[in-house]
C-alpha cells in the first residue's frame, strides 16, 4: 500500500484525500504512509543546489577561491553548538544530493563530520562504499571506535559498505610509515581511497569552544602542538598539517600523516569541506589555498572572517 500511496501522489499528484479514498483509507493514513515513504528513502526529495541563487558574500568566496560556496546564515548570537549543528545540516543536505548508487565515499573523521553524519537521512542505496581516509590511532587508544561510529552512522543512512584504515593518526616515524605503505592490506585500502567519487572532510584548528579532535584527543602533547605552531601550521585537512599560505609539503609531520595529502585529494572528483567557528578562519584560509577543496559549506561568521 506505501507504494501505491507514493505513486498515486508523488507521480500522479492526486490529493491525500484522492489518495485516502482510492485506498479505502484515512488521510492521516496517507500522510503517514507519505512520511514513512520518505524516511525509509522509498523517496528521495532533493534541490538543486546549481539553481540556488548566489548571495554576495557567496560570489566573493567563489571568486576569491575557485571554489562551489553554501554561506549558512546563523541565527544572531548563535552558539557553537548551534552554529556547528546548523552547518552540518546545510552539508548533509548537499552530500545526500550527491549520493548516488555505485558512489565510494572518502571520510576524514572529526568533530565536524561526526555531527554531520547525524543528519543524513536514511536512504537505501546499491554498491555504495564508505572508506576511511585518515588513520585514528594514537598512543593512547586505538581510534577504532571513535572513527567507526562516524563511518557506522554514514554506511547505515545508504546501507553501504565500510572500510576501515586501522593505522595510527600519525607515525611516529616516517621510515615506519613508508613500510606500512608497502604492505597489501594497507595498499588495498590506499586503493579504495583513490577510487573515491567524493571526499568529505572538515578543518581542524587550534582552540576553540568546540575543539578539533586531533588537538584535544592525545595526538601531540603540549610541546609537540607548541612546535607544530613554531613552524607556522595553523591547522589540518585529513591530518595533514597546512599552514595559512597553503603550503604543507615541506613539513616533517606531514610524512608521519596517514590522511590524504592536498596533491592526493584532488584527485577526487568532489571534495566537501565543511567548517564553522571564527577560530577556523586561518586553517580554512590554508586549506583553501591549497586547492583540495571543490564545494566549501561555511558557517556565515567564519565566511565573513574569509574575506
Amino acid at each position: 500500500m506505501i507504494f501505491e500511496a507514493v505513486q498515486l501522489y508523488y507521480v500522479e499528484h492526486l490529493t491525500m484525500g484522492a489518495i485516502a479514498s482510492r485506498l479505502g483509507v484515512s488521510r492521516p493514513t496517507v500522510s503517514r504512509l507519505l512520511k514513512e515513504a520518505r524516511e525509509t528513502g522509498l523517496v528521495s526529495i532533493r534541490i538543486n543546489e546549481a539553481h540556488r541563487p548566489k548571495k554576495p558574500l557567496e560570489q566573493r568566496l567563489a571568486d576569491l577561491y575557485r571554489v562551489r560556496t553554501q554561506v549558512v546564515p546563523l541565527p544572531a548570537h548563535a552558539s557553537d553548538a548551534m552554529a556547528l549543528r546548523t552547518v552540518t545540516a546545510a552539508a548533509a543536505t548537499l552530500l545526500d544530493s550527491l549520493m548516488v548508487s555505485g558512489t565510494t565515499l572518502g571520510v576524514a573523521w572529526g568533530s565536524t563530520v561526526t555531527e554531520l553524519a547525524q543528519f543524513l537521512p536514511k536512504r537505501p542505496l546499491e554498491d555504495v562504499t564508505i572508506v576511511q581516509l585518515n588513520g585514528a590511532g594514537n598512543a593512547h587508544h586505538t581510534g577504532i571506535p571513535y572513527s567507526g561510529a562516524i563511518l557506522g552512522h554514514i554506511a547505515s543512512a545508504y546501507e553501504a559498505q565500510m572500510v576501515h584504515f586501522p593505522v595510527p593518526a600519525f607515525f611516529d616515524y616516517a621510515e615506519t610509515k613508508a613500510a606500512m605503505w608497502r604492505e597489501r592490506s594497507v595498499r588495498g585500502v590506499l586503493a579504495v581511497q583513490r577510487s573515491a567519487d567524493i571526499a568529505l572532510f572538515g578543518v581542524g584548528a587550534f582552540g576553540g569552544a568546540i575543539p578539533s579532535h586531533v588537538y584535544s584527543g592525545g595526538y601531540f602533547d603540549p610541546d609537540q602542538l607548541a612546535g607544530l605552531r613554531s613552524e607556522g601550521i595553523v591547522g589540518d585537512m585529513c591530518t595533514v598539517m597546512v599552514r595559512e599560505d597553503g603550503t604543507w609539503a615541506d613539513l616533517a609531520v606531514n610524512a608521519r600523516a596517514t590522511g590524504p595529502t592536498p596533491a592526493e585529494l584532488t584527485r577526487i572528483g568532489r571534495r566537501i569541506c565543511v567548517a564553522t567557528g571564527v577560530h577556523r578562519a586561518a586553517a580554512l584560509r590554508g586549506a583553501l589555498r591549497t586547492g583540495a577543496i571543490t564545494d566549501l559549506v561555511v558557517g556565515q561568521t567564519l565566511a565573513e572572517q574569509l574575506v
